[in-house]
C-alpha cells in the first residue's frame, strides 16, 4: 500500500461503518433490555453485512479470516489501522489529538468496550494509551523510536464515560535514547502517569525486525 494508497482508505465510507460499528459494541455491551429475538435479528443483520462486504457467507463461529497485503511504508500507511488512534479502526476510542512541537494531548472518553473493573477502563487500554501517545510525541519532535521499556503507576482507577485528558511529552535524548513521559487526568485528578524508554535503531536491526522494504520510511505526522 503506497501512501497515496493509505489516503483513499480511510474514506469517508470506511470511517462512517468503523463509527457505526464502535456503536454496535457499545450496544453489546450496554443494551440490557434487549429481547433475544432483537439479538437474533441483529447478529443475522450483521453476519449478512460481513458476508455482503466479503463476497461470501460468514460462519459466525469461525476465526476471523480476514487477509490484506502488508506494504505499509511510512506512519501515515498504518497508523488509520492503529487500535488506538485509527481512523478505520472500530476498536479504536474515538478521542482527539492535539499536536505540538514537542508533546501530544490527546482528550476523549472510554466507552463499555474498554472497561475492566466495573465503572473503569481496563488498565491494559491505559498503558496502550500511554504508549502510542508517547511514540506521537517523539514522533512530532523529530526522535521517533522503538518501545524499550513502558512504567505505568496506576494512581487511581480512570472512569469510563468521563472526560480524560492524556498528555504525552519527550523529556530527554541521550543519544539513541530517548526518554518520554505522560500523564492522565480525569478532570483534576491524576489516574495514571507513565514512562517510556524508546531506542533509535539502525536500518540493519529494522531488517532483522520488519524485513525487505523496496524504499526508507520518510518522516511523517503523527496522524494522518
Amino acid at each position: 500500500m503506497s501512501s497515496s494508497d493509505a489516503s483513499t482508505f480511510a474514506t469517508p465510507a470506511r470511517l462512517r461503518l468503523a463509527a457505526a460499528t464502535r456503536h454496535l459494541v457499545d450496544a453489546v455491551l450496554t443494551t440490557e433490555d434487549a429481547t433475544d429475538r432483537a439479538l437474533d435479528d441483529a447478529a443475522d443483520a450483521t453476519e449478512r453485512t460481513v458476508a455482503d462486504l466479503r463476497g461470501r457467507a460468514v460462519d459466525a463461529g469461525a476465526r476471523p479470516g480476514g487477509e490484506r497485503s502488508r506494504h505499509e511504508r511510512r506512519q501515515e500507511d498504518y497508523l488509520p489501522r492503529s487500535p488506538l488512534v485509527g481512523s478505520v479502526n472500530p476498536v479504536a476510542p474515538p478521542l482527539a489529538y492535539e499536536f505540538h512541537d514537542d508533546h501530544v494531548i490527546a482528550h476523549g472518553c472510554f466507552g463499555a468496550a474498554y472497561e475492566g473493573p466495573p465503572g473503569y477502563v481496563h488498565g491494559g487500554w491505559v498503558a496502550l494509551a500511554f504508549d502510542e501517545a508517547l511514540g506521537m510525541a517523539n514522533a512530532i519532535s523529530g526522535h521517533p523510536g522503538m518501545t524499550a521499556r513502558l512504567t505505568v503507576r496506576y494512581r487511581k482507577p480512570t472512569p469510563l464515560g468521563t472526560e480524560l485528558h492524556l498528555h504525552a511529552r519527550t523529556a530527554r535524548i541521550d543519544g539513541r535514547r530517548i526518554t518520554t513521559a505522560a500523564t492522565l487526568r480525569a478532570g483534576d485528578t491524576v489516574t495514571a502517569e507513565a514512562e517510556g524508554l524508546f531506542v533509535v535503531i539502525g536500518a540493519e536491526r529494522a531488517l532483522e525486525y520488519f524485513g525487505e522494504r523496496s524504499s526508507t520510511p520518510e518522516p511523517a505526522d503523527p496522524l494522518p
